[in-house]
């Protein structure tokens, strides 16, 4: 079993001056510390306009920050949006990370759950399954070949080479964001190490696990040529505080991460909870 920490670099109000130079520095630190401690990963997320809830909507610059106060961390995507960024810049900002963190690069992908994010880039809701698998069909190629095109639905590049190249190979392993146990079995049948976004008890957990291991090997069905990720990666929480009082009273902070994803991660005509 390995560990990690994961930032969604939430940032509630009152908004203060200064909150976000805070916010972002105070990660850092808290990286760079993980690395010291031994901690295996550090993963960061991509959103827009989540105010609140995501102020992270560059993950690679962040990483990249990382890299440079880290040895040993491995520096996680923890998701590129595909749906909203054309594959051939996701290729070329993950291999320059790989490159600036010396081969420390996990590579999670994801659609975006939130119409709130996706309207303004001109993405259909609906739609946003299909252009996540013709991402990653159209980006891997990116990573491990030298001249490339693609014409697809959603995307379309003229012959070119792609270019810096990462540093492992054949690519960074590759994840894929999972909140229900439907994705969870996607990820499995896919080959893609599944990052799943939800609170889970042990059971809970241990059923997902075996869901995703069933798909992979017994419905294994690559939407490109990759290498294989068999992983799960697990998001929880638990807090810390010198006396129990104190830590309830940091955890209040729990109930607003689930309040957003409830609020933000949203299909068009749903009505959204209240406060």
């Amino acid at each position: 079993m390995k560990f990690g920490i994961f930032y969604e670099l939430q940032l509630p109000r009152p908004w203060e001056s200064g909150g976000e130079l805070r916010l972002y520095q105070n990660a850092l630190d808290q990286v760079e510390l993980a690395d010291r401690l031994g901690y295996d990963y550090a993963w960061e997320v991509e959103h827009h306009f989540l105010e609140e809830y995501s102020h992270s909507p560059a993950p690679e610059v962040f990483l990249a920050a990382a890299s440079q106060r880290t040895k040993q961390i491995r520096l996680a995507h923890g998701i590129m949006q595909l749906t909203t960024t054309h594959p051939a810049r996701c290729a070329e900002r993950i291999a320059a990370l790989d490159l600036v963190s010396n081969g420390r690069v996990e590579f999670g992908t994801g659609e975006s759950a939130s119409i709130t994010e996706l309207e303004p880039f001109g993405v259909n809701f609906d739609e946003k399954r299909a252009i996540w698998e013709e991402g990653i069909r159209a980006v891997i190629p990116m990573l491990t070949q030298d001249r490339v095109e693609h014409h697809g639905k959603y995307f379309d590049m003229p012959l070119r080479n792609v270019v810096p190249k990462p540093i492992q190979k054949p690519h960074p392993p590759l994840w894929v964001a999972c909140s229900q146990l439907e994705t969870i079995e996607m990820a499995g049948r896919r080959g893609l190490g599944a990052l799943a976004f939800q609170f889970l008890s042990a059971d809970a957990a241990h059923a997902w696990v075996h869901a995703y291991y069933n798909a992979l090997t017994k419905r294994l069905d690559k939407l490109a040529d990759y290498e294989i990720n068999p992983n799960v990666a697990v998001v929880s929480y638990f807090m810390c505080a010198e006396s129990d009082e104190e830590a309830r009273r940091r955890a209040e902070g729990v109930p607003f991460f689930q309040f957003a994803l409830r609020f933000y991660g949203l299909s068009p005509n749903r009505e959204r909870p209240k406060p």
